[in-house]
């Protein structure tokens, strides 16, 4: 029998629809309305970069623009309705998921404490008492307020002092809570302190089958259609034969099915989706025409590879390769139209002046960069100004740049 096939453009805007992205750009942007954004996306990723704004925020911001700051900072931090840990990166994750990260701390503590000494951190478990007593005792800490009198490594700024490492090691694995920050600093706290005492590591038994299967039907209900590779990669808890196993399970089943997926390039990938991708995919809205900016870290774009096979664009962030062999800059941001990812931008908040500083603009080359765009790109970058609490728009000499 022939697979069923989604055509492109039906595949993006599926995608889409999963990151709230499809819709108009509107509605509320904190309290119950925001968690309900942050559940739907599964998790927001955490990035201290403030060249507009952090990631997180311009996550959030890119499809509720009345969202500001403070929202995800009350939720997180005064309703206690999101947590702090892994995904793929540290992220805000919604409290409701916290019994399925059991199992990421099992398997950090174990990986953690041979990566960790195999990069000299020589020390860091003898530490873990004196550290837990220390927030016992004196309450939340950063990592400033432990290890003192001990030496930092000359590594850079991943070699911690062995309290800051034991800090860290404790909340990857469980024992520690991560209950805000301070300047983008994590503060630290007994996990019996912060978390209902029934979900607490050690109160609630870990089921590693059961938080498999949730963890993988929600990165398939996130990602809409997905290779086993993509389910294991979205949370980066599961492993990749656990997710092929899931896969293949379901398929005997009849919970999951086989299809393909047409590319960007016009070659066709097979996936695994649920029989109803059909009725999904109709149902999906076709994104607006409006031009939004994406944080680097946007989820849709999360999954480079996956992106450019859905959107034929290709993106990397080019934050830690040395300026003179940047192909575009420090921190790109990419430009979305629709359903389709249209180019990047090079800008940035300069606070003395109160300008968003406009330097490069790059159009994707199947793009016409026409009068009604550039009013289209105005008014973004109007609306991303305000958010950002700057006063003007700055456009360097030259800023429209050829497609490269």
């Amino acid at each position: 029998m022939a697979l069923q096939r989604l055509d492109n453009r039906t595949a993006r805007a599926l995608f889409m629809d999963r990151h709230a992205l499809a819709e108009p750009p509107s509605g509320g942007a904190k309290g119950a309305e925001l968690l309900d954004l942050i559940h739907r996306l599964g998790f927001v990723q955490l990035d201290s970069i403030n060249t507009v704004a952090r990631a997180h925020d311009m996550i959030l911001f890119s499809r509720r623009p009345s969202y500001r700051a403070n929202g995800l900072k009350r939720l997180y931090e005064r309703d206690k309705a999101l947590f702090e840990h892994w995904t793929h990166d540290a992220a805000v994750i919604p409290m409701a998921f916290y019994p399925h990260w059991h199992l990421r701390f099992q398997r950090d503590a174990d990986l953690l404490k041979s990566r960790w000494k195999n990069w000299r951190r020589d020390g860091f478990e003898q530490r873990f008492a004196t550290v837990l007593q220390h927030i016992r005792d004196h309450g939340p800490v950063s990592s400033s307020d432990v290890g003192k009198d001990e030496k930092k490594g000359s590594g850079g700024w991943w070699d911690w002092h062995p309290s800051k490492t034991a800090l860290e090691f404790l909340w990857r694995s469980g024992a520690l809570t991560v209950i805000g920050r301070q300047g983008f600093q994590k503060r630290y706290d007994l996990t019996e302190r912060v978390i209902e005492t029934h979900l607490c590591p050690g109160n609630m038994p870990c089921n590693a089958e059961e938080t498999v299967d949730w963890l993988c039907n929600a990165a398939l209900d996130r990602l809409g259609f997905a290779t086993s590779g993509e389910l294991a990669a979205f949370w980066d808890t599961v492993t990749t034969s656990e997710a092929k196993s899931w896969c293949e399970h379901g398929l005997i089943q009849g919970k999951l099915e086989e299809i393909e997926v047409t590319c960007a390039d016009g070659k066709l990938r097979k996936v695994i989706a649920r029989p109803t991708i059909s009725e999904d995919a109709e149902a999906a809205p076709r994104p607006p025409g409006r031009i939004r900016v994406l944080s680097p870290f946007d989820p849709m774009l999360r999954d480079r590879n996956r992106a450019e096979r859905l959107f034929g664009f290709h993106y990397r962030i080019e934050v830690f390769v040395p300026a003179p062999k940047r192909t575009y800059g420090y921190y790109v941001f990419p430009l979305l139209e629709g359903d389709r990812l249209i180019g990047r931008i090079d800008m940035k908040a300069n606070r003395d002046c109160g300008a968003l500083q406009i330097s490069a603009l790059w159009p994707e080359r199947s793009v016409r960069w026409s009068d009604a765009r550039a009013k289209r790109l105005q008014s973004e970058l109007d609306r991303v100004r305000r958010f950002a609490g700057l006063d003007n728009i700055e456009f360097a000499r030259d800023w429209l740049k050829d497609p490269k």
